[in-house]
């Protein structure tokens, strides 16, 4: 796992930006899970090169959003450079499924304890967070149930204030830029892609979890 020393700028409120590439069923589709975070202090630079990148397709773009796995490579590697010139931290959990033996009887467990790992990772370093994931299930039951599983992983980290949003990312430009974060680190590991490597300076927390039994 790599991680950079732990900061704790409890003053400084941030916002993250939280989605998955990969699929979360073991023994089938992908082999990686990738949940990455993008975490900024001032959000408006990341929405304008997201707006930017959008008007610059014309009408190749489709008209809700921006989604990696849609574009161009010329297209991605130019709005992750932009975002890479801002003051932004990228943490990342990584499941390796193919290392599960025994997977949990509901999948999306998978799913939740990523994302709580990554919070977590977040959280231990800016205590005062916004953030927003992108709108996974379509049922309140599933929400809460993400939530209630997310706030129970980080409720031992002190002096945390932490709000959390679920929202559909054709709403949120933050959710549409970590898209393209979270693509790019999943063709790392899925692919040995090299599109990452515009973050490297960026990416704080790159955790790999390779759990045989959950």
């Amino acid at each position: 796992m790599s991680l950079v020393p732990v900061v704790r700028k409890a003053d400084d409120p941030c916002y993250g930006y939280l989605d998955e590439s990969g699929d979360v069923v073991p023994f089938s589709g992908s082999r990686y899970l990738v949940i990455a975070v993008l975490i900024t202090r001032t959000p408006r630079p990341i929405e304008l090169h997201v707006k930017r990148t959008r008007k610059g397709l014309g009408r190749r773009a489709r008209p809700d959003e921006l989604k990696a796995a849609d574009l161009e490579t010329t297209v991605i590697e130019r709005l992750l450079k932009a975002i890479a010139e801002e003051d932004v931290e990228i943490m990342a959990v990584i499941v390796d499924k193919q290392a599960i033996l025994r997977p949990p009887a509901d999948a999306e467990d998978i799913y939740r304890e990523a994302v709580t790992r990554v919070v977590r990772h977040c959280v231990d370093r800016h205590p005062r967070l916004e953030l927003w994931l992108d709108k996974r299930y379509t049922k309140p039951a599933l929400r809460d149930q993400l939530e209630r599983t997310l706030r129970e992983g980080i409720a031992d980290l002190a002096q945390q204030v932490v709000l959390v949003h679920q929202e559909d990312s054709r709403k949120q430009k933050g959710l549409q830029a970590v898209d393209h974060v979270a693509w790019a680190l999943y063709q790392k590991y899925e692919r040995g892609g090299r599109l990452y490597q515009i973050l490297e300076g960026k990416i704080v927390v790159e955790e790999v979890v390779s759990h045989h039994l959950w």
